[in-house]
């Protein structure tokens, strides 16, 4: 593990790269075949049939591609990075390692940190640590309301120039349902983007399971999908009077996906996400009270899972995120019921989304679609995917390596997952952002500096 984290120095130049021997698969331009890729000045300068030189260009830098699947950087739509405020469940330099080592070149941060992400200057601080680390791209959700405490909603404009690149709660839901009207009037009049959790602040208010048989035999609180439903009907109702665009963020049901498809066919600006463990674990696995599973919104029934994998494969949802959160050991060794809620769950989006893949027989292009393309768009940046003259933020990966989740071994500083001793397929060989080699597991580590 020491040579896995180990540190080298960064050229202080952008190299000229060649990657070879690999096969492309962007799913913004259709390319699904063997191509040689290279890069000049943090940009691609041409994508070319495998074997093909290029006149003229002399690579500082190749990297040996072959067996492995090239594909844009992944977009990761939540990722909390615990700064500022909760250094002692993770730092920004640990989860950003734990990013680049999942393949993600570009994530987006909730507000929900200590303090909140309602100044101009918390934001610019944040984005300023970010960029020196020469690692993913970072994109701040700004705060909707002061102190997200649902009272007054916050300057998104200056928010905005300082870097938001949307509004959100995180999942804390604005009681004051006159103050969620006055966010989305004024994020309508910028064209900014509202995220919202679909979380009534009042139904299952205290709950922390899934309301049915498993809660009910293991004697804990019940969220019932009512929880979710009664908030999308709200939404949809403000979204009809304000025509303000949302971004629904992490759907858990059934019910609530039937209600985004009919959103969606009515016309409403709304895009949606799930969390990648929601596609594959239910109310049924937390039958052992492991705080690991601990999540919200809970894992529902299996005919809910069904609906969402349906949901993500006909576009109902968008996109596929982490929802990562890593959490302290002394928050996580609770009894179920206590213990904080979240997964750490960066490193594993990717083998996760191939499971889902796998299992729904659905194409390794569409599947990755949900993690480029798509969730560009929900961020509204020119990203995502691979063009000549684009940025070189570029994700190798071998989609059929096997390996078991060892807490240990992430380089997270969360072991808060409920896939410890499990065995996944698909793991990132190395990763660009910039065109610049900022890992490569075959060389044993990491290529990171402060600026």
């Amino acid at each position: 593990m020491a040579a896995a984290k180990r540190m080298m120095a960064v050229p202080a130049t952008l190299p000229r790269m060649r990657i070879y021997g690999g096969h492309l698969i962007d799913p913004a331009s259709g390319i699904n075949q063997p191509m040689d890729l290279w890069i000049a000045d943090g940009s691609l300068v041409s994508i070319t049939p495998s074997g093909h030189r290029l006149d003229g260009f002399v690579a500082d830098e190749e990297i040996n591609a072959t067996g492995q699947y090239i594909c844009p950087g992944l977009i990761d739509l939540c990722a909390r990075l615990r700064e500022p405020g909760f250094e002692y469940k993770a730092t920004l330099e640990s989860e950003m390692r734990a990013a680049i080592a999942g393949g993600v070149t570009r994530l987006a941060c909730p507000p929900d940190t200590d303090p909140p992400l309602d100044e101009p200057g918390l934001v610019e601080m944040l984005k300023h640590r970010a960029r020196n680390l020469i690692q993913a791209h970072v994109h701040p959700l700004g705060a909707l309301t002061v102190g997200l405490k649902g009272e007054q909603i916050t300057e998104m404009a200056e928010l905005s120039e300082a870097g938001c690149v949307g509004f959100s709660q995180g999942p804390i839901p604005i009681v004051n349902t006159q103050v969620l009207v006055r966010a989305m009037q004024y994020a309508k009049t910028f064209d900014y983007s509202v995220w919202l959790y679909p979380m009534d602040p009042w139904v299952g208010r205290s709950g922390v399971a899934h309301s049915g048989p498993v809660s009910g035999r293991m004697g804990l609180p019940g969220i019932p999908v009512a929880n979710e439903t009664i908030a999308l009907h709200t939404i949809f109702e403000l979204m009809r009077s304000t025509g303000a665009r949302v971004h629904l963020c992490r759907l858990s049901s059934a019910a609530g996906v039937e209600l985004v498809r009919q959103a969606k066919q009515e016309g409403l600006p709304i895009s949606a996400d799930v969390a990648v463990h929601h596609l594959h674990l239910i109310d049924v696995d937390i039958a052992d009270f492991d705080s690991n599973y601990r999540v919200l919104p809970p894992f529902r029934g299996q005919r809910d899972r069904e609906a969402l994998r349906a949901a993500v494969l006909d576009g109902t949802v968008d996109v596929i995120c982490s929802d990562h959160a890593p959490v302290d050991d002394d928050a996580k060794q609770l009894p179920f019921g206590e213990a904080e809620p979240g997964v750490s769950a960066i490193e594993l989006l990717l083998p996760l989304t191939l499971k889902w893949a796998q299992e729904a027989n659905v194409p390794l292009d569409q599947a990755l679609r949900r993690l480029t393309v798509n969730a560009a768009a929900v961020l509204g940046r020119d990203a995502g995917q691979l063009s000549v003259g684009g940025q070189a933020d570029i994700c190798i990966f071998d989609p059929k390596a096997h390996w078991i989740v060892n807490s240990q071994q992430l380089f997270s500083q969360g072991a808060n997952t409920p896939y410890v001793g499990l065995e996944l397929q698909g793991r990132v060989h190395a990763v660009l952002v910039d065109g610049r080699c900022v890992f490569d597991r075959a060389r044993g580590g990491f290529f990171l500096q402060s600026r």
